[in-house]
C-alpha cells in the first residue's frame, strides 16, 4: 500500500522507505494518513491524519464531515431511543473536534471531551492514561457530573484507534464509577492488531457489557524489528542536522503549497456534508461585501502584533467554547443561530486580496475553530483550510513523502499546569496562505501569544486573531445536606431527608377566606402562603383512628404491590423521590418494605412541587450529584385528574432543556390511581387513604411547601415549616408502623397482585380528566383547577380551600364518613351523584367573595 495515491506522492513514503513501515487494510488508508517521526520513547512512528485538522491543513468540511458521518452511523447504529440516552467523550487533545462534530450527527448526545487543562473550581469526574501520548494524563471535568453517570450508551471518539489501551483505561476507570451495559468505540481508523482486537473483545466479556466499533477506515501498521530505536537515530540525525528544528522553517519550501491545493469539497470525499440551518446559496447573496474585492475592515487600534489585526467575534454569552465541561444539544442550537454572524465578521477582517486563507485552532480548541472555518467556507471566495496548533513535537522534514514539511515552534501561552514549554503549528510555513485567522480562546490571549502571531507573520502577510471566551461553569453554592429529624419533621433521621429550607420561624399562614380570594382572584399564587393548620375535633380523630384500623391491610396491599411494580421495571436500586408532602408516608413505607421484603436500605428524599411553578430544580441538582437520576423514582400519594403527573413531566423537560441533566423519569409511582393518570400504582380504586384525613399531624408535622420570592433564591431549596407546637396530636408514625404492621399479613397477596399488574395493560386512559372536564362544564365552574375528584383531593378542599359541594357517588360507605363529618361542619352540601368515576369529588366555590365558606356564600364556623 506504500504507492504514489492519485498520481501524488503518498505522504508517508519517506518514513515508509528508511523504516520499513508498512500500511495495510482499506484502500483508503494512506488517502487518510500519512506518516511522521517524532521523539517519543514509546513509539517513533506518527500516523498524520489528512482529514483530521490537526497537524494538515485541510477544507472544514471534510474535516466535519467525517465526524458527522461517524455520528450518522453512530445513531443507524443505536437506533432513536439508545441515541437519546448516549453520552458522547472526546479524547483531548486530536479528537476534542471530532468528537463533538460525532455528537452534532448523533443530534440529541450530549458532548464531552478529556482534557489536559485542571480549571480551577470545577471537581474531577474521573481521569485515565493515554500511555503512548506526548502527554499521558487526561481530566474529566465535567459542569454537571450526572453527564457521566448515566446509563445509556457511552460512545468514546478518538482519532485513531491504535492498541486499544487509552479505550480501555477510560471505560476501566469509568465502568467502575457508573457501569454501563454499552460502549461503541469511534475512531477515523482503526489500526489495531489481531492481539489488540482481542482483548478489547476480552475485556467486553470481562466488564459484561457490549463494544461496538466504528471506523471510516481499518488496517494496521507493519513495523519491522528495532524501528524505535532506527527511528530515534534518525529523529537525533535530522535534528542535529537543523532539518526543521528552529522557531519556523526559515525557507518555505517551493513544494508545500502545492501539497494543498485548493481543497476538495466534501461530496468528492462521500463525506456527508452536514445540514446548516441557511443554505450556503442563500448566504452567499446575503451580502456581497464578503466577496473578494470588498473593503477590508479597520485595522484594531491596539493590534497583538504589528501586523495582526484583532476581529471581535461576539460569541454568544455563557456558551461553551467546546466539550472541556460539556456540551448540550441545547448549546448546539445556540451555536448554530450565532455562526453566520460570527463567520460574516470574520470575513470582514480579512483583506480582498485573500485567495487561500487558513484558519488555526488552539491545541484543545478545535471545535469552536473548525465550525467559523467551515461557516467562513461557504461565505467567502477563497479557498479555506483548517488546523490546530498541538503540544506534541514532531520531526519537520522538506519532502513531498513525508506528512510534517514544515513547523513552527512558539512558547506555551496558555499557562499550562505543567509548566512553560514549546508548542507547535505544522504546514503553515511556506503554504502560501494568504492570511491566517489565529482562533485561541481566552485563557490562552496573554502576552505570551505574542510568540505564535510573530510565528505567522512571518510566513504570511495577514494575520487576524479571533478570541473565544473560554467557558469556566458558574459555581453556585453547595447545596445543603437534607433536612432530616428530629431537628426537621417527626420522621426518624433515616426514614427520609427533605430536600427543603427550614421556614418555621416565618409566619406564612392566612385565613382560608383571604387565600382563596387572593388565589381566585390571581393576586397570588396557592404556594407563596399556608392555610391555617386546621385541628381536628375528637369526634374527627376517631374517625381517622377507625378509618386506619379498617384501612390498615388494605394500604399494606398497595404499598407492596407499587414497591413490587418499581423494584421489577424501574431499577432494582431506585432513589424514591416523594413529592411532599401528601407523597411522603407513602414514600417512608414504600421504603419499609423494601427493606422488610428485600432487605433493602432504599435511598428515600421528599421535594417540592409546585402547580404551575413545577418541580424544585435545586432538588433535581442534588439528586443527579449524588445518585444516578434513572434510578430516580418520584412517589405521591394518589392521583386525582393528573395535574401533577402532567407538571412533573413538563418541569422535567424544562429542566433538561435548561441544565442538561438526562435521565429523569416523570412517571410517578403512586398508592392509589382513580384518574388512570399512570402505570406504576397499587391500586385504581378510590378509597380512603387515612393519611389523607389529615395535614402535618400525619406528615411528620411538616407543612405544604412554599415558593415565595423573597423567601427562596435562586439556589435555595423550596421551603415548608416543622410545627413542632403540634407534637401532642402527631399521629404520623403511628400511621406508618399501623401499616407496616401488615405487612406479614399480606406478603403473599402483594406477590400475586404484583404478578397480575404486571401481566396487565395498565396504559393510563387519562379517564378522570375527561370526568374532571365533564363536572366543570355541567355545574357551571369552567375552570378544571377548581374541580378535585378522589377522596383525597376531596379532603384537601374541606381542610385548606373554600368548598362550594362536595359530589359522592351513590352507595360509597365509610370511606366518606370523614368527609361527610368535614362537610356538616364546613356547611357544605353532599350531593349524590349516580354515575362517578371517583367516590367523591370536591368543588371549590366558582364564584369566590371574602367570607363565602359555604354554598350560600356565608361564613361557617368550625
Amino acid at each position: 500500500m506504500n504507492k504514489a495515491v492519485n498520481n501524488e506522492v503518498w505522504s508517508g513514503s519517506w518514513v515508509a522507505e528508511r523504516l520499513g513501515v508498512e500500511l495495510l487494510g482499506d484502500p483508503e488508508l494512506t488517502g487518510l494518513l500519512g506518516l511522521a517521526l517524532r521523539r517519543n520513547p514509546k513509539r517513533a512512528h506518527l500516523l498524520v491524519s489528512n482529514v483530521l485538522g490537526k497537524h494538515v491543513p485541510q477544507s472544514p468540511s471534510i474535516v466535519y464531515g467525517y465526524g458527522f458521518t461517524l455520528g450518522h452511523r453512530v445513531r443507524d447504529l443505536l437506533g432513536p431511543e439508545e441515541s437519546r440516552r448516549a453520552v458522547v467523550l472526546g479524547y483531548a487533545e486530536t479528537a476534542t473536534g471530532l468528537g463533538h462534530a460525532v455528537a452534532d450527527g448523533i443530534a440529541v448526545a450530549p458532548y464531552l471531551h478529556s482534557t489536559r487543562r485542571p480549571v480551577p473550581g470545577v471537581a474531577t469526574a474521573g481521569g485515565f492514561e493515554e500511555s503512548h501520548s506526548h502527554a499521558t494524563s487526561h481530566l474529566l471535568l465535567p459542569e454537571n457530573p450526572a453527564l457521566l453517570a448515566g446509563e445509556g450508551p457511552l460512545v468514546l471518539v478518538d482519532d485513531e484507534f491504535s492498541t486499544g489501551n487509552t479505550v480501555l483505561n477510560t471505560i476501566r476507570d469509568l465502568h467502575g464509577r457508573c457501569p454501563r451495559d454499552r460502549y461503541v468505540v469511534v475512531a477515523l481508523v482503526d489500526m489495531r492488531s489481531a492481539a489488540d482486537a482481542g482483548r478489547l473483545e476480552e475485556f467486553a466479556a470481562e466488564i459484561g457489557a457490549r463494544v461496538d466499533l466504528v471506523a471510516a477506515a481499518s488496517g494496521t501498521v507493519r513495523l519491522p524489528a528495532g524501528v524505535l530505536e532506527k527511528g530515534q537515530e534518525l529523529v537525533a540525525r535530522y535534528e542535529a542536522g537543523g532539518a526543521g528544528t528552529g522557531g519556523s522553517s526559515s525557507a518555505a519550501p517551493s513544494g508545500l503549497a502545492a501539497q494543498f491545493p485548493a481543497p476538495l469539497k466534501a461530496k468528492d470525499q462521500g463525506v456527508e456534508n452536514s445540514p446548516t440551518p441557511n443554505s450556503p446559496g442563500a448566504r452567499r447573496s446575503v451580502d456581497m461585501r464578503l466577496r473578494r474585492g470588498a473593503r477590508p475592515a479597520p485595522t484594531d487600534p491596539h493590534p497583538t502584533h504589528n501586523r495582526t489585526t484583532r476581529v471581535e467575534l461576539r460569541w454568544p454569552h455563557n456558551l461553551p467554547d467546546g466539550g472541556r465541561h460539556g456540551f448540550t444539544p441545547a448549546h448546539r442550537i445556540r451555536l448554530e443561530a450565532a455562526l453566520p454572524a460570527m463567520a460574516a465578521r470574520l470575513a470582514e477582517a480579512l483583506p480582498p486580496e485573500a485567495h487561500r486563507v487558513h484558519i488555526l485552532g488552539f491545541e484543545e480548541l478545535m471545535y469552536a475553530p473548525l465550525r467559523l472555518a467551515r461557516e467562513l467556507e461557504q461565505i467567502v471566495d477563497a479557498d479555506v483550510t483548517y488546523s490546530t496548533t498541538t503540544r506534541s513535537p514532531v520531526l519537520a522534514v522538506d519532502d513531498p513523502g513525508y506528512a510534517i514539511r514544515t513547523r513552527l515552534t512558539f512558547p506555551a501561552h496558555d499557562t499550562p499546569a505543567d509548566g512553560p514549554g514549546d508548542r507547535y503549528a505544522y504546514n503553515i510555513a511556506g503554504a502560501g496562505f494568504d492570511a491566517v485567522v489565529a482562533v485561541v480562546d481566552s485563557r490562552g490571549d496573554t502576552p505570551e501569544l505574542h510568540g505564535l502571531l510573530a510565528e505567522l507573520a512571518a510566513h504570511t502577510p495577514h494575520v487576524v486573531l479571533a478570541v473565544v471566551p473560554s467557558y469556566v461553569p458558574e459555581r453556585p453554592p453547595m447545596l445543603p445536606e437534607p433536612l432530616r429529624g428530629p431537628a426537621f419533621s417527626s420522621y426518624a433521621p433515616e426514614e427520609v431527608g427533605w430536600l427543603l429550607q427550614d421556614l418555621s420561624d416565618v409566619t406564612l399562614e392566612a385565613p382560608t377566606e383571604e387565600r382563596e380570594e387572593a388565589i381566585q382572584s390571581g393576586g397570588a399564587h396557592y404556594a407563596e402562603s399556608l392555610p391555617v393548620e386546621y385541628q381536628p375535633s375528637e369526634q374527627y380523630q376517631e374517625l381517622f383512628h377507625t378509618a386506619l384500623d379498617e384501612a390498615a391491610g388494605r394500604l399494606a396491599l398497595a404499598v407492596g404491590a407499587v414497591t413490587e411494580l418499581v423494584l421489577a421495571e424501574r431499577s432494582p436500586h431506585p432513589v424514591l423521590v416523594s413529592l411532599a408532602r401528601a407523597g411522603t408516608p407513602v414514600g417512608v413505607l414504600m421504603r419499609r418494605w423494601a427493606q422488610y421484603r428485600h432487605g433493602l436500605d432504599l435511598p428515600h428524599y421528599a421535594v417540592s412541587i409546585v402547580r404551575g411553578r413545577g418541580i424544585d430544580a435545586n432538588a433535581l441538582r442534588y439528586l443527579a450529584a449524588h445518585h444516578d437520576p434513572a434510578d430516580v423514582v418520584f412517589v405521591d400519594g394518589w392521583t386525582g385528574k393528573g395535574a401533577i403527573t402532567r407538571e412533573l413531566a413538563d418541569a422535567i423537560r424544562e429542566f433538561e432543556e435548561s441544565d442538561g441533566i438526562t435521565g429523569f423519569d416523570p412517571e410517578i409511582a403512586v398508592l392509589a390511581d382513580p384518574g388512570s393518570c399512570v402505570k406504576t400504582y397499587g391500586t385504581r380504586e378510590d378509597f380512603l387513604i387515612p393519611s389523607a384525613c389529615l395535614n402535618s399531624t400525619v406528615s411528620g408535622l411538616i407543612s405544604r411547601t412554599v415558593l415565595r420570592s423573597d423567601l427562596v433564591g435562586p439556589h435555595d431549596f423550596h421551603g415548608a415549616k416543622f410545627y413542632r407546637e403540634l407534637a401532642g396530636a402527631d399521629v404520623s408514625v403511628e400511621f406508618l408502623d399501623a401499616v407496616a404492621a401488615r405487612f406479614p399479613d399480606v406478603t403473599d397477596a402483594v406477590a400475586t397482585l404484583a404478578k397480575e399488574l404486571l401481566a396487565a395493560d395498565r396504559t393510563p386512559t387519562w379517564e378522570g380528566w375527561a370526568a374532571v372536564e365533564r363536572i366543570s362544564e355541567e355545574y357551571g365552574i369552567h375552570d378544571v383547577n377548581l374541580v378535585k375528584p378522589g377522596v383525597g383531593e376531596t379532603t384537601r378542599v374541606l381542610l385548606r380551600r373554600v368548598p362550594w359541594k362536595i359530589l359522592a357517588r351513590a352507595g360509597a360507605g365509610a370511606d366518606l364518613d370523614h368527609v361527610r363529618l368535614l362537610a356538616e361542619q364546613r356547611g357544605v352540601p353532599v350531593e349524590e351523584v349516580a354515575e362517578l368515576p371517583y367516590t367523591c369529588v370536591g368543588l371549590i366555590h366558582p364564584k369566590y367573595t371574602r367570607g363565602a365558606t359555604g354554598a350560600d356564600g356565608k361564613a361557617v364556623a368550625v
